[in-house]
């Protein structure tokens, strides 16, 4: 019996954990949130762990498993800024960056045949890196234990993790376009 659907039962079931883990937020319950969100983050690594050992990548699995980290990470975001737990500012330079690689792809896909989206490492680390700090953040919430200079240390790491990521995406968007510029030439 192959297991290969498992892959993609991890990152639905993390889908179906955003709805939870953000009313858990709401409701200031911030050891039941800490939790639902590590197991997520936890079965983010699972899921593309066992794709690549085991051969179970697929297309679907890679829609599946992007959706389910942007739908995650950003509506904890949200609720997080909501709560004012983290600053809207940092919201908001999440939302640009993946507004910005979202209208990169559609006009590469306009002007491109088959053209294909493959996440950096950098925007592996970035996911990483707000996964981690949104943890510290419903961590501290729960036992307020970061002193101010600390939390704002987190909040600089986890900018930078998004403008790094970012600029990665512009760099290799702007490569492809120069590229398609001499070939027309």
């Amino acid at each position: 019996m192959s297991l290969s659907w498992l892959p993609n039962a991890l990152s639905v079931a993390r889908i179906l954990l955003v709805a939870p883990a953000v009313y858990l937020l709401f409701i200031e319950a911030y050891l039941a949130t800490l939790v639902l969100f590590a197991v997520a983050g936890i079965s983010d690594g699972v899921d593309g762990w066992l794709a690549k050992r085991f051969g179970w990548a697929s297309e679907l699995g890679a829609i599946l498993d992007a959706s389910a980290d942007k739908l995650l990470v950003a509506a904890m975001f949200i609720a997080l800024g909501i709560k004012g737990l983290v600053p809207w500012w940092l919201v908001g330079l999440i939302f640009l960056r993946d507004l910005c690689i979202v209208a990169a792809t559609w006009i590469n896909r306009q002007r491109i045949r088959n053209y294909e989206v493959r996440p950096f490492f950098t925007s592996k680390v970035n996911t990483a890196v707000q996964i981690g700090f949104v943890l510290l953040v419903i961590a501290d919430a729960e036992w307020n234990f970061l002193a101010p200079e600390l939390m704002g240390a987190a909040i600089t790491v986890s900018a930078l993790a998004v403008l790094i990521s970012g600029l990665h995406y512009l760099h290799a968007w702007m490569h492809i376009l120069r590229g398609m510029d001499r070939s027309k030439a």
